[in-house]
């Protein structure tokens, strides 16, 4: 999936991947990304290899 569009979400600095899946999942879902959007960068950011790379991925689909 090519997904292009970014999230307007803001992101604290210092926590783990799945905190910020909390308050990144809810932007989107607010910002009208369909269910299998989301669901293809849960599936990233799960399966990376660690928080840094966890939150990179969510910073490419974050707007900055």
């Amino acid at each position: 999936m090519n997904i292009r569009k970014k999230v307007h979400c803001t992101l604290p600095p210092g926590i783990n991947r799945y905190a910020a899946l909390d308050l990144w999942v809810p932007a989107a879902e607010d910002e009208g990304w369909s269910e299998a959007e989301v669901q293809y960068v849960l599936d990233e950011v799960v399966e990376a290899e660690d928080d840094a790379a966890g939150l990179e991925v969510l910073a490419w689909y974050t707007a900055k």
